[in-house]
């Protein structure tokens, strides 16, 4: 070997993460850079639901509002929306939408491998400096994983809150109280702060029981904890804890699974993905982690050390994630979630499945201590056969066609529009919002605050123009006004059993559907729609506040539910052709 090329590999075994925390960052910025707005940002959940809202807060100034009605479906309180103290949130509070929306995704990024990173060396201490690049890149990947966008940063940060509590036991400092109390600024209470306070009490229980006297400081990190959750959203707990009104939450139907089902949730909680916690491990990091676990154990038991085995980290961080999975199953089990929702009143409808958000930072801990395995080899060949394997997790990631990871959406969507010459079908973001044609709309029209609604046209793509909306998609707002949402719909509601079903029984989407049972919300291009009658309540409609109907059809008979087309509405930039009615 030259002189040159040893050179080259002592630098890259040195600073070899460094090359792939940049090139995998700097790549993503280019993409995006390049495509802006017409990147292909994930619609469900997330164009469709958080961005809205968002907008609704900015069009209306409902940020930090006290007691204000916020207008869509029909006139919610503000209080049913996110919390203004949240760091995702307050992105979009100073940032042009799109802008806020990018540096969340890159915050997440930087919060999610910094911590675990920073995690991983007070564990190690001074042994960290051996395995200092497994543990950048394993937070890589963390932090790349394409978990639900509105919360990435919530799921990010996982890593820092067990950091702060490790600091806290360990006596090193009173102000690492106040970065407990602080951190729900970047947590979210329903996904992971009940959790994290139930983790917290057994820990204490642990401690206390291993030290043999009670462990007072991580006692006296639990109110502060959940101090900074009631302060940092308030409006949750007070909605939660002072409100007499009756939300949908009272009216969803949850699952209930028999035995087999139960233990089918749990392997598949185990094996896949949980939808908005995409931990992409299935085909990388699982059986890597399988394959060291089964190696460690081989060499334990013909060293004769199998009490050992009990004590390895790897075991108990995978029994960790089974646990979690064993939540998720129990939660479709309907008699265990039924005395849950008795033994704790305010909790009723609670996904305490929430568990299986932990598992992704727990699949990607696993990884770093099979890496870690790898290096305590010893030798060069595993430490570079390790440094190798972390680069292959981070391609993973970046190539696995996820829900949320778009990157890879957006990468796919243009080198397709650049080799067939020819549009998608999949709107981007600057074409789902249409902004331009909206503004157009609003402008001919005079519009002035009234209720709308869209047929075939999403109601998040009139909100996020500043248009008041009697339909929306929130998962809590008051029963009253489903039930009288229902009553909006009802033509279409009693023809499809579906629409029964899916809006009877959950409630969050309250949209205006088809009779004919086709899904007209995509976030397509072509959509086409075999019955344009409109199935719809027009005197209900009126008796609502609705004025004008937004619809992405010519709809037939539209004068039985007392609507006369207004105009008909394009623009350049946009999929769209809008045509426009209004109530007599």
């Amino acid at each position: 070997m030259g002189v040159g090329m040893k050179k080259v590999l002592d630098w890259l075994d040195r600073f070899w993460y460094m090359v792939v925390i940049a090139g995998c960052i700097g790549l993503q910025a280019l993409v995006f850079g390049i495509y802006g707005e017409n990147s292909y940002i994930t619609v469900q959940d997330n164009l469709d639901l958080f961005m809205a809202h968002f907008q609704v807060m900015n069009h209306w100034d409902g940020w930090f509002a006290s007691q204000a009605v916020m207008p869509m479906l029909g006139g919610v309180s503000r209080d049913c929306l996110s919390s203004e103290w949240n760091l995702y949130n307050i992105l979009f509070v100073f940032l042009p939408p799109f802008a806020a929306y990018m540096a969340g995704y890159f915050l997440k990024i930087g919060i999610g491998m910094t911590s675990f990173a920073l995690l991983a060396k007070d564990i190690y201490r001074e042994k960290f400096a051996a395995y200092r690049g497994i543990a950048w890149v394993m937070g890589l990947c963390y932090g790349i994983l394409p978990l639900f966008p509105a919360y990435g940063i919530a799921f990010a940060s996982i890593p820092l809150a067990v950091l702060i509590l490790r600091k806290i036991y360990q006596k090193e400092g009173k102000w690492w109280y106040a970065a407990l109390f602080a951190y729900p600024l970047l947590s979210y209470f329903s996904y992971f702060g009940f959790f994290l306070l139930a983790y917290l009490v057994c820990a204490i229980l642990f401690c206390s029981i291993r030290d043999k006297k009670p462990c007072m400081r991580l006692v006296v990190a639990l109110p502060v904890l959940a101090a900074g959750y009631v302060c940092f959203e308030y409006r949750l707990f007070g909605q939660m804890l002072f409100s007499d009104v009756e939300t949908i939450r009272s009216s969803m139907v949850d699952t209930d699974l028999n035995l087999a089902g139960v233990l089918g949730q749990i392997g598949e909680a185990f094996l896949t993905p949980v939808f908005h916690a995409a931990s992409d491990h299935r085909f990388f990091v699982l059986p890597l982690c399988l394959f060291v676990l089964l190696w460690r154990i081989a060499d334990l038991v013909r060293q004769r050390r199998t009490a050992q085995i009990g004590k390895e980290a790897l075991v108990w961080v995978l029994l960790l994630i089974g646990f979690n999975c064993v939540c998720n199953g129990l939660y479709y089990w309907g008699n265990f979630r039924r005395l849950f929702e008795t033994l704790l009143p305010p909790l009723k409808g609670f996904q305490f499945n929430r568990t299986t958000f932990f598992n992704p930072f727990l699949w990607y801990a696993a990884g770093f201590l099979a890496l870690k395995f790898l290096y305590d080899r010893g030798k060069l060949f595993w430490r570079r056969t390790a440094n190798l394997l972390a680069c292959v997790a981070v391609a993973v990631i970046l190539v696995t066609p996820a829900v949320y990871n778009e990157f890879y959406w957006t990468c796919y969507h243009q080198a397709y529009r650049a080799v067939k010459h020819t549009e998608v079908n999949l709107l981007n973001y600057r074409e789902y919002y249409s902004a331009g044609l909206m503004e157009q709309i609003k402008e001919d029209i005079g519009y002035d605050g009234e209720y709308c609604a869209g047929y075939g046209l999403n109601p998040a793509v009139l909100e996020y123009s500043g248009i008041a909306t009697l339909d929306g998609y929130l998962g809590f707002y008051p029963q009253s006004y489903k039930e009288a949402f229902t009553e909006l719909i009802r033509p279409a509601y009693d023809r499809v059993e579906e629409w029964r079903s899916y809006y009877g029984g959950w409630g969050a989407r309250a949209y205006l559907y088809a009779g004919s049972g086709e899904s007209i919300y995509n976030p397509y291009r072509n959509q086409p729609l075999s019955d344009l009658h409109l199935y719809l309540n027009g005197e209900q409609f009126r008796k609502m506040g609705g004025v004008w109907l937004f619809s992405r059809y010519e709809l037939e008979d539209v004068e039985e539910q007392g609507f006369v087309l207004h105009g008909v509405y394009t623009e350049e930039t946009s999929p769209y052709t809008i045509f426009l009615y209004r109530t007599f």
